[in-house]
């Protein structure tokens, strides 16, 4: 079976809520970080076999295959194809997971993955009455949460929102608002200490926001959510969102808007281009849980993908989890036998961060 290479890659900054890269469309911000990335690595634009792309929202801008939109908006041939991923909080994982089979598989040699997501931009959304001129119709804000929430599914499985789902974690897995607070203030620690050192030097691409009404151009060249200020008083000072709860906007992570994009490729691909990997992608696993606590997938995941690869938890030199709530990664740390402490864990801080 032929082998995936991860070659290069790409990030544009994080932007907060309503921050800088609000005034950017995800199709274009995605674009700029798509042609970054290929002219900054070995292989050329006509190698590229397709485009693999996460959007978890795809409501507005980011709809109709936003993967073709910003291969064209980065100036791609025409005969490279696109697509989009949807596993919600996974979808940028999927498509790189898309990426890998198809090559190994043979049906590719170069494939550009990543994803994208504009929380700011994402529209308000407005279902049509099943009646002819009916006026029941609903709007939702595809910003956060589910749309259009199917009520048999609700019936059978309740339709607690995410921080909900984190809490019951809290619950089953006995974590205290104590630790959830200590690990959110460790994710600051550890994102300022990696920007100090210059970590995320080489993964960032600035975004150029052109200037309004003879104002100069905006250079959006680092991240904005990060609170380095961030201390365990101004923690536990906040509320938690639902009574009885741990989770706080302080111990969660963001609402966000960024893009991403990485050259994944064949090692024969590789050498034709002169390219050095940086990683080699050995296995990867999916799994389902119940929807109370949607947060803990990880777990199973990647307990499959360890042994897919025949190795075990204890051989990983770094261990990066995405941080949507701290109670959920504490769940899932404890669920894969790791103490949250463990400087392994997301050593340059994450998504709380």
């Amino acid at each position: 079976m032929l082998e995936a290479y991860i070659y290069d890659g790409l990030r544009t900054p994080f932007g907060r809520h309503a921050g800088a890269l609000s005034r950017v469309r995800p199709d274009d911000m995605l674009g700029s970080v798509i042609k970054a990335v290929v002219e900054r690595s070995a292989f050329s634009a006509e190698s590229i076999d397709d485009v693999n792309v996460g959007c978890g929202n795809q409501a507005g801008e980011d709809s109709r295959c936003v993967a073709r939109h910003a291969l064209l908006v980065a100036g791609l041939p025409i005969e490279v194809p696109g697509s989009v991923y949807q596993r919600n909080c996974g979808s940028g994982l999927n498509a790189i997971i898309g990426a890998a089979h198809a090559i190994t598989c043979g049906e590719a040699d170069v494939v550009v993955a990543g994803g994208v997501e504009s929380m700011t931009r994402a529209p308000f959304v407005v279902g049509k009455s099943e009646n002819a001129f009916g006026k029941d119709f609903k709007v939702f804000d595809s910003s956060l949460g589910a749309r259009f929430p199917n009520p048999a599914i609700e019936k059978q499985f309740g339709g607690e929102t995410m921080p909900e789902t984190a809490d019951n974690l809290a619950r089953d897995y006995q974590l205290s608002r104590d630790d959830c607070d200590a690990f959110a203030l460790a994710s600051q620690q550890k994102y300022a200490a990696g920007h100090k050192d210059g970590f995320f030097a080489g993964e960032l691409h600035p975004v150029t926001i052109k200037g309004s009404r003879g104002k100069p151009d905006i250079v959006v060249a680092v991240d904005e959510h990060p609170r380095p200020e961030t201390n365990i008083d101004g923690l536990t000072k906040l509320r938690p969102l639902f009574e009885g709860g741990v989770t706080t906007a302080g111990n969660a992570s963001g609402i966000n808007d960024g893009a991403v994009a990485m050259i994944v490729a064949s090692k024969d691909a590789g050498d034709k281009a002169g390219a050095k990997p940086i990683a080699r992608i050995l296995s990867s696993a999916v799994a389902g849980v119940p929807p109370r606590v949607m947060g803990y997938g990880p777990v199973p995941a990647s307990k499959k993908a360890l042994e897919r690869a025949g190795l075990d938890i204890k051989d990983m030199d770094v261990i990066e989890i995405n941080e949507a709530f701290a109670a959920q990664v504490l769940a899932c740390l404890k669920g894969l036998g790791v103490d949250f402490k463990d400087s392994r864990v997301n050593p340059n801080g994450g998504a709380i961060a």
